[in-house]
């Protein structure tokens, strides 16, 4: 079964993000950038699969600026046989996102779409169903766990409630959560591997695919500052205050 893994080339999650001075959206420069958390858990899933004989061949595919192949190399170093980029300097929305994935996995006929729940820079979480919307496959997203068996998946969700257990037919696609595994530290014979690994570019009009913007982004604000907290003495001080100043009593 081959599996079809999407990356994303996002801003570190340990840097700390500013706002352009005109408010049109994040400034990027001079940040470090690497691949979504999320999409690093996808992807050493689909390497544990492969591991355990149920997968035999991973594609990672990524979005983006021709930088967006520095993403699809560690990818590679982690374990995946090969990488697509469909590269493009157009700003990519889920829509646009699922329907060039669309087009990918008509080509690539995977058993299984493995990624990332979100995306740790728009936070949509839009594209896998949008994906499996589009391609009329079965969806299960937040996975916790997976095991896949007689041509289906056995799938953990994390829901408000707790955990939720379902079962869909293969081929599928398959949104990951945080807890589904620990992603593994690319070695350094890993890595000069992938440079050698084939990665091939193609462009949304090779798929097909107009990527134009369906919204447009009015202004970019960075959310307020939060008060200094203060001690108080007592528990009447205490209540005086959540009374006259906070309102909550």
């Amino acid at each position: 079964m081959r599996v079809l893994v999407p990356v994303k080339r996002v801003v570190d999650y340990n840097v700390k993000i500013r706002v352009k001075a005109d408010q049109s959206g994040v400034d990027v420069t001079g940040a470090k950038m690497s691949m979504n958390p999320f999409d690093e858990i996808a992807t050493e899933e689909a390497i544990r699969l492969k591991e355990r004989g149920v997968a035999s061949e991973i594609v990672a595919v990524s979005m983006g600026e021709a930088k967006c192949q520095e993403t699809l190399r560690t990818a590679l170093a982690m374990g995946a046989d090969r990488a697509i980029l469909v590269e493009t300097t157009v700003e990519l929305q889920p829509l646009a996102v699922a329907k060039l994935l669309k087009a990918i996995v008509e080509r690539e006929q995977p058993g299984l779409v493995l990624m990332g729940k979100q995306a740790i820079d728009d936070d949509s979480n839009q594209t896998a169903q949008m994906l499996a919307g589009l391609l009329g496959w079965p969806q299960a997203t937040f996975a916790s766990r997976i095991e896949i068996a007689d041509g289906a998946a056995t799938v953990a969700r994390e829901v408000d409630e707790g955990i939720e257990t379902i079962r869909v037919r293969l081929p599928a696609v398959v949104s990951v959560d945080l807890r589904l595994n620990e992603p593994r530290y690319a070695s350094l014979p890993n890595i000069m591997k992938a440079k050698k690994k084939p990665l091939d570019v193609l462009t949304p009009e090779t798929l097909g695919v107009d990527p134009a913007p369906r919204l447009d982004y009015l202004r970019v604000e960075e959310p307020p500052k939060r008060k200094a907290g203060v001690k108080v003495g007592s528990v009447q001080e205490l209540v005086a205050k959540l009374k006259s100043e906070a309102g909550v009593v």
